[in-house]
């Protein structure tokens, strides 16, 4: 094991999270991509959690409310953050806190849809599948049309 790189695989790891929360996991993909030191990338990534620089539960509360900002529910950005190695209980109390999703079915349908629920059957499978595509939950969903 390389011991002398141990500083430059830190800084770079520093750089990466410089411009924007990341997951543990993303981090380690983005090093191992850079680096051949597999050791070492593990000896970085706990010197990063020791300091408190990286934090899947503080990732995975910004992640939500910025999905959720952009008209994600809540399924969506579970999956989400799944793909981006954050355990499934950390993402679930994140969307959990977050709350408000039936609020944020109605706003993403709002934006979207301009003229409000269609008359149309075949236009209000499509403004559901929308929502579901989103991430929205029958629930959530129901809530618009009902």
């Amino acid at each position: 094991m390389n011991e002398e790189i141990f500083p430059t695989i830190y800084n770079k790891a520093l750089d990466i999270i410089s411009r924007r929360e990341h997951s543990e996991k993303e981090v380690r993909d983005k090093l191992i991509i850079k680096f051949d030191e597999r050791d070492i990338i593990e000896s970085v990534i706990e010197k990063l959690k020791q300091n408190s620089l990286i934090d899947d539960s503080r990732y995975a509360e910004m992640y939500t409310r910025a999905r959720k900002r952009k008209g994600f529910g809540p399924k969506r950005i579970g999956y989400e953050l799944s793909s981006r190695g954050v355990s499934e209980s950390l993402s679930s109390v994140a969307i959990e806190e977050e709350g408000g999703w039936t609020e944020a079915a109605e706003n993403a349908f709002n934006k979207k849809f301009k003229d409000g629920i269609s008359d149309d059957f075949k236009t209000k499978l499509k403004q559901k599948s929308f929502l579901q595509n989103r991430g929205f939950s029958f629930k959530e969903i129901d809530s618009i049309f009902s």
